[in-house]
């Protein structure tokens, strides 16, 4: 009786076949994510907002014989949106005011909305009660003082959502930071736009 050969076991192809079928799978859904993503960029066409200083001013301001600071600075901000289907919800907005890195006041701004293809302008005061100047800071903003103007730095942190129709996007962090010059004279006539910068 001739030998009986057994067949040969064959390799199992399972492990390989279910690595393939997670691969395609992802790249599916990249693509169809990818695919979502470009589609609401060419609907919505978003656009960058814009935001400046559109005038400043100082009041009450007193600097003591020890270099402590007492003032009111007062900001007129200018929000641009410019998107024509984006509407935008500020919320929990801080605004910080600094001298060559050195805070010296800060407040915060009551939230509000910003319609589509919209300018609003918000006013801020920043009070500085009784803030110590130390040093190379004290005489910079003496000097500054002198010339008739300081330069100081603004810093914006705000919560912001955007809306499109019925839907709103989850909080995203916005940071502005504008320099503008603060004129001691208070004056507008002389007072020019100062842009800021935008990061969202």
């Amino acid at each position: 009786m001739p030998p009986v050969s057994l067949p040969r076991p064959q390799p199992s192809r399972t492990p390989i076949s279910l690595f393939r079928c997670i691969a395609i799978s992802l790249l599916t859904l990249l693509i169809i994510v990818g695919i979502v993503v470009l589609i609401v960029w060419l609907v919505l066409r978003p656009r960058k907002m814009v935001y400046s200083i559109e005038n400043s001013s100082i009041h009450d301001y007193n600097l003591t014989n020890i270099n402590h600071l007492n003032a009111k600075f007062n900001f007129t901000i200018r929000a641009k949106n410019p998107n024509k289907r984006v509407s935008i919800n500020y919320d929990n907005i801080e605004v910080k005011l600094f001298f060559n890195s050195q805070p010296l006041a800060f407040n915060y701004v009551e939230p509000f909305y910003q319609p589509r293809r919209n300018v609003t302008h918000f006013d801020v005061s920043l009070p500085a009660n009784d803030v110590a100047l130390y040093g190379d800071i004290a005489r910079d903003f003496k000097t500054e003082r002198t010339g008739g103007s300081v330069e100081v730095q603004v810093k914006i942190r705000a919560k912001i959502r955007f809306k499109v129709g019925a839907w709103k996007s989850r909080h995203r962090k916005l940071r502005i930071l504008c320099t503008p010059k603060v004129n001691f004279s208070n004056s507008k006539r002389n007072f020019k736009s100062f842009p800021c910068d935008v990061d969202v």
